[in-house]
């Protein structure tokens, strides 16, 4: 391994880049919510969901080993 290498790969940096736009859409999502303090659907299943699927990009992205 060199001695300045980039602790992930490109790939690694691609799958966070995914990771944090499915974070910003579920925050955008739960915004859409027409229901009264965001007590619909979308805010309290989807939105939700999309946000934690986020998460778990990012934790994939970075516990991957670069290639």
């Amino acid at each position: 391994m060199k001695k300045n290498a980039l602790p992930f790969g490109k790939s690694n940096y691609v799958w966070m880049l995914v990771g944090i736009a499915l974070i910003l859409g579920g925050f955008f999502i739960m915004t859409l919510d027409s229901a009264e303090f965001g007590f619909g659907t979308l805010g309290l299943t989807v939105g939700p969901l999309v946000v934690m699927s986020g998460f778990v990009v990012e934790f994939f992205a970075i516990l991957r080993k670069p290639q």
